[in-house]
C-alpha cells in the first residue's frame, strides 16, 4: 500500500510540471510572435523612396476575345492601358482542352481586340493567356508529361500568334520544381515565338522560402489532397525557367499573413529575392492583387505595391533587366484602385519637350 501511495502521489507532480512547461513554451511562442509583429510594424512605418516602372503587367478577363466589343469599349480599354502605363496584358484566351486545344469558338473576337490594342494603345503587347490544371499524380486535366500533349499545345500557340498576339502568356498549375516537362514545354515554345519575333512569359508561384525543404517536401507529404506539397519553385528552377521565358510574373499574392505589416514584408521579400534571382536574366512582373483574398484586411492593392516597392529599395542595385507588377486582375479593379495604382506606383511622367 505504501509504494501505491507513493506512485499514487508522482502523478499530480508529474502533471504540474507537464503544464508549467506547457505554459512557459506557449508563452515563449507568444512573445516570438509579439516580437515579429512589433518589428515588422516598426519596419512597416518607414515610407518606401523607390519609385514603380513603366513596365507593367494586367490578367484581363476572357470577354475580351470571346465576346464583341463596341467601339467605346474598345477605346476606353486603350485610355486605361495607356493612362496606367500597361506594357503588357494577359488576354485571357484559353483554357486548354485535355488535349491540348482551344476551341475556336472561345477566341472568335480575338482579332477585333488586338486590332484594336494597336489603334487605341500602341505600344502595348497583346499575349494569349492560355493555361489548365496540370496532371499531378494522376488527377488534373491536362497532362504535360504526353509528347502528344505538348506538341499539340505548341500548335495551339501558333494559331493564336497566327493571329497577331505579341506573345503567348502560360499559366499551368501546380508547376513542381522537378517538372522536366514543363521546361521541354517552354523550351520549344521560346522556339517558336522566337521565330516569329514574340515573345513568351510565364506565371509561376512564389519561391519557396528553403529550398533545402524540397526533398522532405517530396518524400513525405503527398502533391494531392487537402495538405500537399506546396508547388514552390527553388531557385535553381526558377532560374531554368527565366532562362526560357522572355518575361515571368510571380503570383505573389494570398499572403495569409494576419497584418498589413507582415503582408508587406512578405511582397518586400519576394521582391527583393525574385529580382537578385532572375531580374538580369528575364523581365519580372510581381503580382499585385486588387481581388478580396483570405486576410482581405491585411492584404490589399496598396499593401503590395508598398511592399514591392520597399523591396526594390531593399536591392543593392537595379537588375539589368525590366522589371515591375502585374496587376491581378482587370475584372476586379475598380476606379479607386486604379487611382491608388497610380499614386503609390508610378513614376512620375516624364515631361516632354517643347511644352
Amino acid at each position: 500500500m505504501a509504494g501505491s501511495s507513493r506512485f499514487g502521489g508522482r502523478g499530480p507532480a508529474v502533471a504540474r510540471r507537464a503544464l508549467r512547461w506547457t505554459g512557459w513554451t506557449v508563452a515563449y511562442v507568444l512573445g516570438l510572435a509579439a516580437l515579429a509583429l512589433a518589428g515588422a510594424w516598426v519596419w512597416w512605418q518607414s515610407e518606401p523612396e523607390a519609385r514603380g516602372t513603366d513596365t507593367n503587367a494586367l490578367w484581363a478577363r476572357h470577354q475580351w476575345v470571346g465576346e464583341p466589343h463596341t467601339d467605346a469599349e474598345y477605346r476606353a480599354l486603350g485610355t486605361l492601358l495607356r493612362d496606367n502605363r500597361i506594357s503588357d496584358v494577359f488576354f485571357h484566351a484559353g483554357p486548354f482542352e485535355p488535349d491540348g486545344t482551344v476551341p475556336a469558338s472561345k477566341y472568335r473576337y480575338a482579332r477585333q481586340l488586338i486590332a484594336a490594342v494597336r489603334q487605341y494603345a500602341p505600344g502595348v503587347r497583346a499575349q494569349a493567356y492560355l493555361g489548365q490544371v496540370r496532371t499531378v499524380e494522376g488527377k488534373g486535366i491536362i497532362d504535360l508529361d504526353d509528347p502528344a500533349v505538348r506538341d499539340q499545345v505548341l500548335r495551339t500557340d501558333a494559331t493564336f500568334l497566327d493571329l497577331g498576339f505579341d506573345g503567348i502568356h502560360y499559366d499551368f498549375e501546380p508547376i513542381y520544381p522537378d517538372d522536366r516537362a514543363f521546361l521541354d514545354l517552354m523550351e520549344r515554345t521560346r522556339g517558336l515565338t522566337r521565330s516569329r519575333g514574340r515573345l513568351l512569359s510565364v506565371a509561376l508561384e512564389q519561391p519557396a522560402l528553403v529550398d533545402a525543404a524540397q526533398p522532405v517536401y517530396k518524400a513525405l507529404i503527398p502533391r494531392q489532397g487537402a495538405v500537399h506539397y506546396p508547388p514552390r519553385p527553388t531557385e535553381d528552377f526558377l532560374k531554368a525557367v527565366a532562362d526560357r521565358a522572355d518575361q515571368v510574373a510571380i503570383m505573389t499574392y494570398d499572403v495569409s499573413l494576419p497584418s498589413r505589416a507582415l503582408a508587406g514584408w512578405h511582397f518586400a521579400r519576394h521582391t527583393r529575392r525574385t529580382l537578385e534571382l532572375i531580374g538580369d536574366r528575364t523581365t519580372v512582373f510581381m503580382g499585385v492583387p486588387t481581388y478580396r483574398p483570405r486576410m482581405g484586411w491585411a492584404e490589399d492593392l496598396g499593401v503590395a505595391l508598398r511592399g514591392v516597392r520597399r523591396g526594390i529599395g531593399d536591392l543593392e542595385r537595379p537588375p539589368s533587366r525590366p522589371y515591375g507588377v502585374g496587376v491581378y486582375a482587370d475584372w476586379t479593379t475598380d476606379a479607386a484602385e486604379w487611382v491608388r495604382y497610380r499614386a503609390i506606383w508610378l513614376p512620375p511622367a516624364t515631361p516632354v519637350l517643347g511644352r
